[in-house]
């Protein structure tokens, strides 16, 4: 009896002397981290970390401060390596660790760390949309933006530079509802004159192919959205054309009244007073 009872012990002592082993070593590790983290190798210190969190995570209470600590210092590295990316413009591979960040993160239980990482993603989307729109990928920041616009719908500078994009791509309706949605979140002036923009330009295509009606149409569209003297001479135009002496004579003297120096103002002028004859 007395042997049984010395071998157990023996195999106590054995148990007890590997776990402060197992404990030296994970406190190496996560040692081994922030010196690699002073040292400015970021992936090293991330490896070390979870390594050493895996192996505190073993040896329960005793290897509780060390998963903290860990627990506290991964999501806040994974965050500053994903910003690196974004500052050296590997957006895709930036919204991947974000995405990431705010996985472990919640696993973690670490709040600030998810908002920090959520509200970066879209910031990066619009980042990325913008270098696109400068290389003339209107296609790709077109892109970009919609998966801005995706988590964070209100976003007006995202839905401004979207409706650029897709105004290049030729997308009018897509064009105009992006600036719609940037003019419902703060922007209104700049995607009203935008908006504007697209319309006077369909208005002036219709009066070139001699589509009177359309012509009228899309630059009192444009006119509801932003006041502009070309818009007033195209409908002044079109309405002449279609014989409607009154509007024409309207809408060309707002013409002139938001453009009296124009170059044609002396033949517009004399159109007015041949209309009212």
């Amino acid at each position: 009896m007395k042997k049984l009872i010395l071998t157990l012990a023996s195999i106590a002592l054995a148990a007890g002397l590997g776990m402060a082993q197992d404990l030296a070593t994970a406190t190496e590790t996560f040692n081994n981290a922030a010196a690699s983290v002073n040292a400015g190798d970021k992936a090293g210190a991330l490896g070390y970390f979870k390594s050493a969190l895996t192996m505190a995570e073993a040896l329960g209470e005793d290897g509780a401060e060390i998963v903290a600590n860990c627990k506290k210092y991964i999501p806040d590295l994974m965050l500053s390596m994903a910003k690196d990316a974004i500052k050296a413009g590997e957006y895709t591979s930036a919204v991947s660790q974000l995405k990431e960040v705010a996985e472990v993160a919640a696993k973690y239980e670490d709040a600030g760390a998810v908002e920090d990482a959520t509200k970066l993603i879209p910031i990066v989307y619009i980042q990325q949309g913008s270098q696109a729109l400068k290389a003339k990928d209107a296609k790709g920041a077109a892109d970009a933006f919609k998966e801005a616009l995706a988590i964070d719908p209100t976003n007006a500078n995202a839905a401004l530079r979207l409706g650029s994009a897709l105004s290049s791509l030729g997308d009018t309706d897509g064009a105009i509802a992006a600036f719609e949605t940037a003019a419902a979140n703060g922007q209104q002036t700049a995607a009203y004159k935008q908006i504007s923009t697209i319309l006077l330009k369909s208005a002036s295509s219709a009066l070139k192919a001699k589509d009177y009606n359309a012509a009228i149409e899309s630059a009192n569209k444009s006119l509801g959205y932003n006041e502009s003297a070309n818009a007033y001479k195209i409908a002044g135009t079109a309405y002449n054309a279609l014989g409607n002496k009154a509007d024409a004579i309207k809408s060309l003297g707002k013409y002139l009244e938001l453009s009296p120096n124009a170059a044609d103002a002396a033949q517009i002028k004399t159109a007015i007073e041949n209309l009212k004859k």
